[in-house]
């Protein structure tokens, strides 16, 4: 048996809730996967734009999973584009925005790649990258962070349009 190195580490599952509170996103149900390089996180209509000599990005997010109803309007500044390969084994150029991810107390900047996530399981998908070095992934539990209470949940899906720009 292989000894385990990293005691410290807290102990996620396979699907957690977490908040990108600088996207104004308060809950959103993430699978947490540890095949997965980079982090996705669910965006349409994605436009991008020049600001002060930068590459910027302006996209809507549905942060309900099967739900169309919500609908957040997010700008931030794009990091690059890079290839990421789909389930599916093919290859695309998304753009990758930096945003700040909230879960279990803590704060810390994530990756995301920008994808049309509609058809998949979850809107956003939390890649090894994410959590290297800070959680170890138990697979066969969820929401060891806890859930959000029903009324955040209900209270974010009859939310109006909401617009936020994001400067880092």
């Amino acid at each position: 048996m292989a000894k385990l190195k990293n005691k410290h580490l807290t102990v996620i599952g396979w699907r957690e809730w977490v908040a990108l509170p600088e996207l104004g996103i308060e809950a959103i149900k993430v699978k947490v996967d540890s095949g997965a390089r980079s982090s996705s996180l669910h965006a349409f209509d994605v436009q991008t734009f020049d600001r002060d000599g930068s590459q910027w990005v302006r996209f809507k997010v549905h942060p309900l999973q099967r739900s169309q109803e919500k609908k957040i309007v997010v700008e931030a500044e794009i990091l690059e584009f890079r290839s990421v390969k789909s389930s599916s084994g093919i290859a695309k150029m998304r753009p990758v925005i930096m945003a700040e991810i909230e879960f279990l107390g803590e704060r810390w900047p994530v990756e995301l790649t920008l994808a049309s996530r509609d058809n998949m399981g979850f809107r956003m998908l939390l890649g090894r990258e994410a959590f290297r070095g800070r959680f170890l992934v138990d697979a066969g539990k969820s929401y060891y962070g806890g859930r959000p209470k029903r009324k955040k949940i209900m209270k974010q899906a009859t939310l109006k349009k909401k617009s936020k720009k994001i400067d880092f």
